[in-house]
């Protein structure tokens, strides 16, 4: 029997947002962080100088994340699409040829705002359109294959660094995203399906049928459910950006050699893919809000634990416990707001948590730096940060899922 046209449309989707994810990569802190070495050299900047230039202009880029989602629920995804890519790609050529600091931070802004937000937001918000009753799985699947996309990029753009420089590098990537990105969202990328064509692909039976396209923007942040769910991942941003960049550092505060931090990356990375399949299966099958409590639950007891880690062993099953409950968080992200508030302004809503994650990840590193300054340890940090992942925990546990507006 042949597959309706939205059921082979929508695992398309999925392989597209997985593209254009992985196109942000210039626009991202991981992406930024191939070239800061050598481009800390060619502008003559200090690291302070330049870090402080790059928390102002993600907090300046996350207000993209907003508009983005505006324009996605009034023109649809691919007009928008080809506008962030195209203008990714713009200011991705103009950073390889720029000497300047003032013109530097303004296309830090800009490559923030269009890749980090615009694009990343084009990219969730593609799936939920497409997914009702497999939205867990098919978000499962698109974790996957865009953290696959990225590990394939990071050291093929890293060796294009090394070999031919940074400029020559970032000017490559600014033509991928305008003879490629741009093209492949253009061609391939299709309007939300209509609520007739979901029925024909048994996508119209979820486990809350009767909230589809329920919400407006409005009415969602209206609800504790939401404030609960986007704290909850920008908490979990602020903690992964945060130990993401002082790793080793964290971890040579304890004791431990470099190679404990290399291992410790593997680890994380593949205990993630693990929860991001484990996380789709489950929020298939039990309450969103339950699994997101033991999601945060994990993490928590992870930072209270951090601080006393004393063998290779218990890093180990640190990376282990932060991978796993890191997997299950960034699958419930892409898939709890179009299973919580329907499709009808599903561009805003998701635009919005995404521009808090956003802003949690930009502070993360310096909250880190600041609480090892202050105190002389980042223990007093972790801890911190464990007791509000616990008082997360409960409040998701707590909290009711919203019923739809009359």
């Amino acid at each position: 029997m042949t597959k309706p046209a939205a059921y082979r449309g929508g695992w398309i989707t999925v392989v597209l947002a997985a593209v254009a994810m992985v196109g942000t990569l210039p626009g991202r802190t991981q992406g930024l962080g191939l070239i800061t070495e050598p481009l800390l050299i060619d502008l003559h900047l200090d690291r302070v100088a330049f870090a402080e230039m790059n928390l102002w202009a993600t907090l300046a880029g996350a207000l993209f994340a907003l508009g983005t989602g505006r324009l996605i629920d009034q023109f649809g995804v691919r007009p928008v699409w080809v506008v962030a890519a195209g203008a990714l790609g713009a200011v991705v050529l103009a950073m390889s040829m720029t000497a300047g600091y003032a013109a530097m931070f303004a296309l830090l802004v800009l490559s923030r705002g269009f890749g980090q937000n615009a694009l990343s937001v084009v990219s969730l918000t593609m799936v939920g359109q497409w997914f009702v009753r497999r939205l867990s799985l098919a978000m499962a699947v698109y974790s996957v294959t865009l953290s696959i996309g990225f590990m394939g990029a990071f050291p093929l753009v890293g060796h294009a660094v090394v070999t031919w420089g940074w400029r020559p590098a970032w000017a490559a990537i600014g033509w991928g995203l305008l003879i490629g990105v741009v093209p492949i969202g253009w061609i391939f990328a299709r309007p939300a399906p209509s609520p007739d064509e979901l029925v024909r692909a048994g996508e119209n039976r979820s486990e809350r049928p009767e909230i589809a396209g329920a919400f407006t923007w409005r009415e969602a942040l209206r609800c504790p459910a939401f404030w609960v769910f986007a704290l909850g991942s920008a908490a979990y941003n602020l903690i992964a950006s945060g130990i993401g960049l002082f790793n080793e550092s964290i971890l040579a505060e304890r004791g431990f050699a470099a190679g404990t931090y290399h291992r410790m990356l593997v680890l994380t990375a593949l205990t993630s893919l693990a929860g991001n399949f484990l996380g789709g299966w489950l929020a298939a099958k039990w309450s969103l809000k339950g699994l997101f409590a033991v999601a945060l639950g994990l993490l928590a007891a992870a930072l209270a634990w951090l601080p006393a880690l004393t063998t290779p062993a218990q890093v180990d099953v640190f990376a282990v416990v932060m991978g796993l409950a890191g997997g299950f968080v960034i699958v419930l992200f892409f898939t709890v707001w179009a299973q919580l508030f329907g499709r009808a302004q599903l561009g805003r809503i998701q635009g919005t948590a995404q521009a808090m994650t956003v802003l949690a990840s930009a502070v993360g590193p310096w909250l880190l730096a600041k609480g090892q300054a202050w105190t002389g340890s980042y223990a007093m940090v972790f801890f911190g940060l464990a007791g509000v992942l616990a008082l997360l925990a409960v409040a998701a546990w707590r909290v009711r899922l919203p019923q739809p507006p009359r």
